[in-house]
């Protein structure tokens, strides 16, 4: 059996698991954005939830009203939600998968698939939503 120091077995620990902290990164970023657009939502802010929007949804949507317009018709849990709470998420080259469980305001429990995408200058934005009536929603 081989002993190391505990100073190297403690370094060696804090390597191995650097990896995964970075790896969750972009997930935490995620679901700090996702948070605060639906804060945006409650708070009827269009100009804060329309600024977490990428660029390929500004280009269908570009005003903040008609992309509020379309979030409140379409997207109603996401727009007032009772509660919501993060599932499961996925990295996929620069995309981040994040699952939403959501109770929306008539009581039905939904998932929302966040997509979003890095952008050149490193920031994430959203992408797109897809809505599940179903809690928890499929493997992502």
């Amino acid at each position: 059996m081989i002993r190391m120091p505990r100073a190297c077995a403690y370094i060696m620990a804090l390597s191995l698991s650097a990896p995964l902290a970075f790896a969750a990164e972009p997930v935490d970023t995620a679901q700090s954005i996702i948070q605060n657009q639906i804060e945006a939502f409650l708070n009827d802010d269009a100009e804060t939830a329309y600024s977490f929007a990428s660029p390929q949804i500004k280009g269908k949507f570009p005003d903040k009203s008609i992309f509020f317009d379309m979030v409140k018709r379409g997207y109603t849990p996401v727009y007032r939600p009772g509660n919501f709470a993060f599932g499961r998420s996925k990295i996929d080259g620069g995309t981040v998968v994040q699952e939403v469980l959501i109770s929306g305001p008539d009581g039905k429990d939904w998932t929302a698939l966040y997509f979003l995408v890095k952008q050149p200058d490193g920031t994430y934005k959203i992408n797109g939503v897809q809505m599940l009536q179903q809690a928890p929603g499929p493997e992502i």
